[in-house]
């Protein structure tokens, strides 16, 4: 395979690293639409990365219009290899509390309004989600969290709100009840697409509130939650750097799966296969298409 490109999704805030070099913001066409904006692309040593905001610079798309799949499909484009999707989210966990980072490693996806695979009709496939997050991925952003000082913590699920507003307590309280810690609104489908995409994915689920269950905080409020946000930047860019040198010696193909996800995903046969839907298919799915 390839070499190693670490694509970044997530705030402008991140985007300010030390030691990126080559730097050039670049507009990348795809077929399922316009992406969240230009993606930045650079060099941190000797490592590829490529930086998307997920909310365009300026933060001007709520996470409903979001257009996930030109997001991961322009990654593809660009031969991302491995996301890394920094978020916000709320905390469920009493123990989570705000400035925690979390590597979750599930998902329940509670959006309804989104476009959530690149197979639609005339070219179906299904891809195992059984496990949504690339664990060898996460061993690594843990060892850079603990290499940068980070409170990190491994595991849990990640509630996938539609959003834009925030809970009502009756939801925060059930979803507590079902067993999530952290809550956020742009991980799905993004973890979905990126999986059909054959591109290992992980988030890093940066902590700014206790979302309104917790009895002793406020209800959520947008300025506290900025207020976190920014302290949290300045660590995110801090586990980035740290990250990079792990994962640009990381073993390929990966050995989860996730870079061969769609080696037996494929349902639909050759002769019924739509044209117009394959050509939209070149970069996602173009390693199995063209056996």
């Amino acid at each position: 395979m390839s070499k190693t490109v670490i694509g970044i999704i997530g705030g402008s805030g991140i985007y300010d690293l030390e030691g990126l070099e080559n730097q050039e913001w670049r507009k990348v066409s795809s077929p399922f639409g316009e992406p969240s904006d230009e993606v930045l692309c650079g060099t941190l040593g000797d490592a590829e990365l490529v930086f998307l905001p997920r909310h365009g610079r300026g933060h001007k798309i709520t996470p409903s219009e979001i257009n996930y799949r030109a997001n991961i499909d322009v990654l593809k484009r660009l031969g991302v290899t491995e996301i890394i999707s920094v978020s916000a989210c709320g905390s469920l966990d009493e123990e989570l509390e705000p400035g925690t980072f979390v590597l979750v490693d599930q998902f329940v996806d509670r959006t309804v309004a989104r476009e959530k695979s690149f197979f639609t009709s005339g070219m179906v496939a299904h891809v195992s989600m059984a496990d949504p997050v690339c664990l060898r991925l996460s061993d690594r952003l843990a060892l850079a969290g603990e290499a940068a000082g980070i409170n990190i913590v491994r595991g849990g699920t990640y509630l996938a709100m539609e959003g834009p507003q925030f809970s009502s307590r009756a939801e925060s309280e059930m979803y507590r009840k079902w067993g999530c810690q952290v809550i956020g609104m742009t991980n799905m489908p993004e973890a979905k697409l990126a999986r059909e995409a054959e591109i290992c994915y992980a988030t890093v689920a940066m902590v700014t509130d206790y979302d309104c269950w917790h009895p002793d905080h406020d209800n959520v409020d947008v300025s506290a939650v900025i207020a976190v946000l920014m302290e949290n930047s300045a660590k995110a860019k801090s586990l980035i750097v740290e990250a990079v040198p792990y994962l640009d010696i990381m073993k390929r193909p990966c050995p989860q799966g996730c870079h061969h996800a769609l080696d037996n995903a494929l349902i639909t046969s050759p002769d019924a296969r739509d044209p117009k839907v394959l050509a939209k298919l070149d970069a996602v799915a173009g390693r199995v298409l063209s056996n």
